[in-house]
């Protein structure tokens, strides 16, 4: 994030960029010099996450209702100093930065692999070292702080570029955040999270005009400095040579101080001593080896600069000027396209305004066990129902062949390199009567037309047929039974003891206070339950989805992970039900749950047997549990993905896995999927295949 080693850099070089400020007193004197104004703090939220998660568990799938306890209290520490916080979220990736999104994903993978190492080896979560932000923190941490009442807003573009805006436009105090960028950007103060310590709001302020007059620089010179250094624009190797120059020609270098710290400060003397002395960007090209990569490098300078703000370095490059022509999207009423705008830079809904703008999504890293071949990753489970969300989204943008776009997805899976992102046909729902428009389902004030959306949503899960039975639960219970029902009917390993536990802990969880389920303990950590714990929590941001894209047939609210889900209780549950203990053990003698369970699981199972899916009984005590990661981890056993997959795509009685994927589709003349035109794709792409007929 930002220029790699310049947090470093100031705080052993430039010591006097860093100052202890206490934010209360800032609040305070803000107050005195702006008279009727309210102090806003600016927070840059994907900078905070693992900062704000400290719950001692975080292997197992999140512990919700403790997070969303630290979140209250974070926000009452600063609006009792009278402190407005406002949140900004990511809510896309920009093509100039995908290359680093995807260079992040891939190191991700390694650690995750190395997590789940750790588990099967100690069967105990590893040290915060190895921590590891919980499968859809984001996702829900921004559902969470808009019920707690606070402004929260999913960025149109890179969140940090919106935040320095947001900082700069509204007379911010500062901006709450740890990316070297906001000492890039010309803006309003910035502070440092990691520096924080809440109950006195103390933290650090980092001062680009003290490191520009450590440097001999000017504030309109940090951009290029940015770009010349590398950062997520320009990528860092491709000036290597060009630093190597400054840093041979640097005469102050100092022993004392380690290699990156004398490049900044060799780089930084070349542009005061050099640059600075030519007229802009004609002749820096003429210094710089950029070649073909001018217009990459003008961007990234450009990239910096908020509204209304220029650089020296730009003003004779006419190529950067913005074009007033609207991108394509994919949404053909603008009307339509306009609420799911709305909604997304409200935090109201999930993806939907990127399917419909862009036609372009990604998913970051799931905490999968690569290794267990009886589990695939969530992004190929879930693949079937968003090809149904991208039918409902989409239907009414077909072409004159009435095939609707097709979307391209960045998801993160063992085995996907992400070299370039998979192309993926909607698959239209199974409604009698046919799908209804999104006018009708987002606009229409008709009573009737709420059964509708609840209809509709029920068909992205294949559930049409059980709306009876569902519609008289609770909307929390009935999403559960929708998350569950699919994940039994797409995963052919998952066993009744994998249901019980799912069951049990959703129950039980709702009589249990954060500091009951901070307080419980647990004698070991198994790996699989680690998986299935994100598998489901992953399923959750799905149900947000569907909903979002129904027209909001539930309360947000009932959505929530900490309504459904805490990671160590499922722990609890998944090896009590895996050890053959009662239902009345799993249900903690509660009558009332044991009666609503047997409900539950009955509606759960007679759905599934309707899709063909009997569910068997398959306990994995301790001894399963050590014979099998005795063999995974056996010195020969070789970690390959093929093999996993091919295996149980001839395997009738597994999970039906993957067939031949590519960049291109046609329908196949029986309407049951799409054959590729390209063969030669067939060896290293691959496309789930569902279990439900289309």
């Amino acid at each position: 994030m930002g220029v790699r080693g310049l947090h470093g850099f100031v705080g052993n070089a430039c010591p006097n960029t860093c100052t202890v400020v206490n934010l209360k007193e800032m609040a305070e004197k803000y107050q005195i010099h702006q008279a009727g104004s309210t102090p806003i703090i600016v927070v840059d939220a994907m900078c905070c996450l693992r900062h704000w998660y400290t719950p001692e568990s975080w292997v197992c799938g999140g512990q919700w209702l403790e997070y969303l306890s630290i979140l209250q209290d974070f926000i009452k520490a600063f609006t009792t100093a009278g402190i407005k916080l406002v949140f900004f979220f990511d809510g896309v990736v920009e093509q100039k930065k995908r290359h680093e999104w995807v260079k992040r994903r891939l190191r991700n993978n390694k650690e995750i692999s190395t997590i789940f190492q750790f588990i099967k080896a100690r069967r105990q979560q590893p040290g915060r070292d190895m921590f590891f932000i919980p499968s859809g923190l984001a996702t829900f941490t921004r559902f969470a702080l808009k019920s707690l009442g606070q402004e929260t807003v999913c960025s149109l573009q890179e969140a940090d570029y919106e935040v320095a805006s947001y900082g700069l436009q509204n007379n911010c105090l500062g901006i709450l955040g740890e990316d070297t960028d906001y000492l890039i950007y010309n803006t309003c103060p910035y502070f440092s999270i990691n520096k924080l310590c809440l109950d006195s709001l103390v933290t650090v302020m980092y001062s680009r005009e003290n490191l520009c007059q450590s440097l001999g620089l000017s504030v309109t010179d940090l951009p290029l400095l940015a770009c010349l250094l590398g950062n997520d624009t320009v990528p860092e190797g491709m000036l290597e040579s060009f630093r190597q120059k400054c840093l041979s020609g640097y005469s102050s270098a100092k022993q004392n101080h380690d290699r990156r710290t004398n490049t900044i400060l060799a780089v930084a003397d070349y542009i005061s001593r050099v640059l600075r002395l030519q007229q802009g960007m004609k002749d820096l090209e003429e210094m710089l080896p950029l070649g073909q990569n001018k217009t990459v490098f003008c961007r990234g300078v450009a990239s910096y600069l908020l509204p209304g703000q220029q650089s020296p370095w730009l003003l004779q490059i006419p190529s950067l000027e913005t074009s007033d022509e609207e991108e394509a999207t994919m949404c053909s009423d603008s009307e339509i396209l306009q609420i799911a705008k709305e909604q997304h830079v409200q935090a109201e809904n999930y993806l939907v305004y990127n399917i419909l703008s862009s036609g372009e999504i990604e998913c970051s890293n799931t905490l999968e066990d690569e290794l267990d071949p009886e589990l695939p990753g969530q992004a190929l489970i879930f693949r079937p129902f968003r090809q149904h969300i991208y039918s409902l989204l989409l239907e009414d943008s077909k072409d004159a062949c009435r095939s609707c776009p097709i979307i391209k997805e960045w998801f993160v899976y063992f085995g996907n390199q992400l070299k370039q992102p998979e192309l993926v046909q909607p698959i239209k729902l199974d409604i009698p009567g046919g799908t209804p428009s999104l006018r009708t389902l987002w606009l229409s004030k008709e009573a009737e037309v709420q059964a509708q959306r609840f209809n509709t949503f029920l068909a992205c899960f294949h559930l049409w047929n059980e709306r009876e039975e569902l519609q008289v639960l609770e909307n929390s219970l009935t999403a559960l039974c929708c998350l569950l029902i699919y994940l039994l009917c797409q995963v052919d390993t998952l066993s009744l003891e994998d249901l019980n536990a799912f069951i049990a802990q959703t129950l039980c969880l709702q009589g249990k206070s954060a500091a009951q389920l901070s307080g419980l303990q647990l004698t070991h950590v198994d790996s699989r339950a680690v998986h299935l714990g994100s598998l489901f929590v992953r399923g959750l941001t799905y149900l947000i989805l569907a909903n979002g894209a129904c027209g909001f047939p539930f309360r947000m609210d009932d959505l929530m992970a900490w309504k459904m889900f805490d990671g160590k209780l499922f722990q609890q549950k998944y090896q009590q039900s895996h050890r053959g203990c009662s239902v009345e053990e799993l249900l903690e003698g509660n009558k009332y749950w044991l009666t609503e369970f047997q409900k539950l699981k009955s509606l759960i199972c007679k759905a599934c047997m309707k899709n063909n899916r009997a569910l068997q009984s398959r306990q994995r005590g301790n001894e399963f549990i050590r014979e099998s990661e005795s063999r995974r981890w056996d010195s020969n056993f070789e970690r390959s993905h093929q093999p996993r997959f091919s295996s149980l795509y001839h395997n009738p009685n597994q999970w039906r896995g993957p067939r031949p994927y590519s960049t291109r589709f046609e329908t196949d003349p029986s309407g049951r999927g799409y054959r590729s035109e390209d063969q030669s794709q067939k060896k290293r792409r691959f496309q789930y295949t569902p279990r439900w007929p289309r």
